[in-house]
């Protein structure tokens, strides 16, 4: 939602009302929250001072966010850690609350996925030569932010080679 009227910036409790909406639809970073304000054309002290109260109504809070990111990015788009943590950190998340969120991912299933996309990945591939094939798996479990020592374990665990 942009600010309809571009000279006019939008008042404290206006712009309070919509980061609570915003905030409750789904978990923000911090600088998703501040890149928003400076939208609606607050200056630093107010946009810091906005911060500061939607912390404390338990509207914004880092580590949910970190939380619920490495989750959902995990659980729906198959995300490896590499790729999980890359998004935290354009988000601006510290590097506590990276690590903490990525060590909440177990790690059997963190390899069962892995496995299964490359199972998935290896029955579109037409691909004939297995070097090749190999190659276009490790590069595509690469792509989705997974280890490469723990993409060849995974192929080297199946006959996917």
């Amino acid at each position: 939602m942009a600010n309809t009227d571009q000279t006019l910036p939008l008042d404290r409790k206006t712009a309070l009302a919509k980061l609570e909406a915003y905030c409750a639809y789904q978990e923000r970073s911090q600088q998703e929250v501040r890149d928003k304000l400076f939208g609606y054309g607050l200056r630093s002290a107010e946009v810091e001072e906005l911060i500061v109260e939607l912390i404390q109504n338990n509207f914004l809070n880092e580590e949910r966010f970190a939380m619920a990111y490495a989750s959902g990015k995990f659980n729906m788009k198959g995300w490896g850690r590499m790729k999980i943590k890359q998004g935290l950190k354009f988000k601006r998340v510290s590097d506590r609350l990276i690590a903490k969120a990525l060590q909440s991912i177990d790690d059997s299933e963190y390899f069962k996925k892995l496995q299964l996309l490359l199972e998935k990945k290896e029955r579109l591939l037409v691909e004939k030569d297995q070097r090749k094939k190999q190659y276009k798996l490790l590069q595509y479990g690469l792509g989705k932010g997974y280890e490469k020592d723990l993409i060849l374990t995974a192929l080297n665990s199946r006959e996917l080679l």
